[in-house]
């Protein structure tokens, strides 16, 4: 075969494939449409859509999904409308058209913002107690098991794991990191123990008995690494940007992701995570706040303000008013009791959550 009789078939294929479907947001033959261009909508809300023909093409059926999950088909009718159900996803969800037309395909797709149909409730708290903390550790992670605590620090050359007396604040036993990681989360499943790295990619695995690591894992879609806890039987992380990750317990996979709302909002940088009867509690970087999270379908049910805290530490004239902020969440599921820190702060503060 001669060189142009082959660019000749070459060129005529990829011209066929091309013509045979189209995957472009803005087809040049259907458009997605929702009524009066709305694009933000509220658990229990109804999605009214329409594909617009443009240039009045046959259709032979419209396979509708919405959240990747199929919807219905529509064989004659181009209006249609999507019930958004009190269990959907939140934040940022896909509506997707698939139209069979004129022996051609064109997948045309829209992204609308799902919000919860409630307000968070508003928490304030009341110090129980406090405890001193080590006012060197940069406190990235902290969780109890069987009445010890376990803490992740942070910062290149200094980052740590560590196990902890909590009345004396004294470190029982202490693992440095090799300086090229940054520690981040902890949390502890199945006898052992988990912690993450900030932008390595990389996560650690410890034996919770020999308090030695046995092996690594890697991230896969997240971005970075935050923040873990866990409800027993999954693993949650953060990665930093609206979604909150769910790995399988036992390869680390990361198989789903929520993203976190308001009734108003799509937030981010959620930092330490804590799984508290049933619900996650999340601290947000940079702000005295802790949020409670429905892990079903990521709505912040309410917000603990813990303004004031950072005035009862004795070193609060020496910490950085921009980096060395709340971040340390753990809850002792046999006393039922929560505790807070900070990065750098030289207490631990146990705390009762009441509404305002």
């Amino acid at each position: 075969m001669s060189k142009f009789k082959f660019l000749s078939l070459l060129i005529l294929g990829l011209l066929f494939f091309s013509c045979g479907s189209n995957s472009d947001k803005n087809s040049s033959y259907f458009k997605l449409k929702t009524s009066e261009n709305k694009s933000e909508f509220k658990l229990g809300e109804t999605i009214e859509a329409s594909i617009e023909n443009i240039k009045d093409r046959k259709i032979d059926s419209i396979r509708l999904y919405f959240q990747q999950e199929y919807l219905k088909t529509l064989k004659t009718a181009t209006a249609f409308s999507v019930s958004i159900e009190k269990d959907a996803k939140l934040g940022r969800q896909a509506l997707e058209a698939i139209i069979y037309s004129e022996g051609k395909i064109d997948t045309i797709n829209d992204h609308l913002k799902i919000y919860s149909n409630t307000a968070p409730e508003a928490y304030t708290y009341k110090v129980i107690n406090e405890y001193p903390h080590n006012s060197r550790a940069y406190t990235q992670g902290l969780e109890f098991h069987k009445d010890t605590l376990y803490e992740s620090t942070g910062h290149y050359g200094s980052s740590s794991l560590r196990k902890l007396d909590l009345k004396s604040g004294e470190v029982l036993e202490k693992i440095m990191l090799d300086e090229s990681y940054f520690g981040e989360g902890l949390t502890i499943l199945n006898n052992k123990l988990y912690q993450l790295t900030w932008r390595e990619k990389t996560g650690l695995i410890y034996n919770l008995d020999t308090f030695k690591q046995t092996g690594t894992f890697s991230y896969n879609k997240s971005k970075e690494g935050w923040g873990l806890c866990n409800d027993g039987e999954k693993i949650y992380k953060s990665d930093g940007t609206e979604k909150i990750w769910i790995l399988d317990a036992e390869t680390l996979a990361e198989k789903d992701y929520f993203q976190v709302v308001t009734n108003t909002k799509i937030y981010s940088k959620f930092n330490e995570l804590e799984w508290v009867e049933g619900k996650i509690y999340a601290n947000t970087y940079q702000f005295p706040s802790v949020s409670i999270i429905n892990p079903k379908n990521g709505a912040i049910e309410g917000v603990i303000d813990f303004r004031g805290l950072h005035d009862l530490l004795t070193n609060k004239d020496e910490l950085d008013p921009k980096n060395d902020v709340l971040n340390g969440i753990a809850y002792n599921p046999n006393t039922k009791k929560l505790y807070v820190t900070g990065k750098n702060w030289d207490k631990l503060f146990e705390v009762e959550i009441m509404k305002k």
